[in-house]
């Protein structure tokens, strides 16, 4: 089974803060944009900014706390990129299984 690459999150994980912030939220089980912001060398808005795109593209889920806003890691989307990164790792694994082959059928011919 093929699993389509959703680009639009790969760009969003893509970013390291936003990976570390998605760490944070699953070893917290959750945040808001102070508490990350507390933890990671960028300022509270811009870890608004970040969360607003990990909201986007589904990796995180918003509830209201009070005046501010709690993230928490969406479980199934995290997954589905998990599925995509397999997938791709494995398409490269077989493209570079057949370099190989080439490259030695290349060499053997060489050394006849």
């Amino acid at each position: 089974m093929t699993v389509a690459v959703d680009d639009d999150l790969w760009s969003a994980i893509g970013d390291p803060t936003r990976r570390r912030m998605l760490d944070l939220l699953l070893a917290d089980g959750g945040g808001t944009a102070t508490t990350l912001s507390d933890r990671l060398p960028v300022t509270r808005q811009a870890v608004a900014k970040h969360l607003g795109v990990l909201d986007r593209v589904g990796l995180v889920h918003v509830t209201p706390a009070g005046r501010e806003m709690r993230y928490r890691v969406d479980d199934a989307q995290l997954a589905r990129a998990a599925a995509q990164l397999a997938e791709v790792g494995s398409t490269w694994d077989a493209r570079l299984r057949r370099i190989k082959r080439i490259a030695e059928a290349v060499q053997r011919t060489r050394e006849r």
